[in-house]
């Protein structure tokens, strides 16, 4: 199956976490394939960005991965309990990448919905569909992505990034996206950073 490389991840971390709205996430989970449609994205950029982990390159164990190579996943854990899955980007030494905030499941979505709300697709209610995957730990939820896929390599078996359905075998949408930008959620803390419009997110 085509997926994108690591030259995809080199780069502007911001043009980048633009260019993954309308890609796929493809998990192959237990031998199925789940996927979804990106829809959300936040960019990070830690030498100038207070909002980042690795602000001015302090690097910890926790965002070491950051400090890694491009086009590898970026997991850790909030609150103690929701997982937040982030794509390295720009190069290897540069602290940067994209945060996942939102999709749309695609195919697997019996799997996703057993894997988020333990029940099948025909028992949830509208809200419940609503907010199936619309926040960066219900997208992990959604995939069963935890801290085991931190590092983890998105040109893999187990977790990796298409830019069309047909690539999967799969019949293509017909989409007609409009793509916003605007502030980051959730960063007060972050000074001048708070007003960067570095979330992108995608209407049809």
């Amino acid at each position: 199956m085509a997926r994108l490389c690591c030259e995809f991840f080199i780069g502007d971390t911001v043009k980048i976490a633009r260019d993954l709205l309308g890609c796929y996430l493809v998990r192959i989970l237990d031998g199925e394939m789940l996927v979804c449609r990106i829809t959300e994205t936040e960019a990070y950029v830690g030498s100038i960005d207070k909002a980042c982990h690795a602000y001015n390159y302090h690097k910890t164990a926790r965002n070491a991965v950051m400090f890694g190579p491009p086009g590898h996943a970026y997991v850790y854990l909030i609150y103690g309990m929701y997982h937040c899955l982030n794509f390295t980007t720009n190069v290897e030494g540069e602290p940067e990448a994209v945060l996942l905030r939102g999709m749309k499941p695609i195919y697997g979505t019996e799997k996703m919905s057993q894997l988020r709300y333990g029940k099948p697709l025909s028992a949830l209610n509208s809200y419940q569909k609503k907010n199936f995957a619309n926040g960066p730990g219900k997208c992990c939820k959604v995939l069963a992505i935890d801290r085991t896929f931190n590092g983890e390599d998105l040109s893999g078996e187990k977790l990796f990034i298409c830019n069309s359905l047909s690539d999967l075998g799969l019949p293509e949408e017909n989409l007609h996206l409009t793509i916003h930008s605007g502030k980051r959620i959730g960063i007060d803390y972050a000074e001048e950073a708070v007003d960067f419009p570095w979330r992108f997110w995608t209407e049809e």
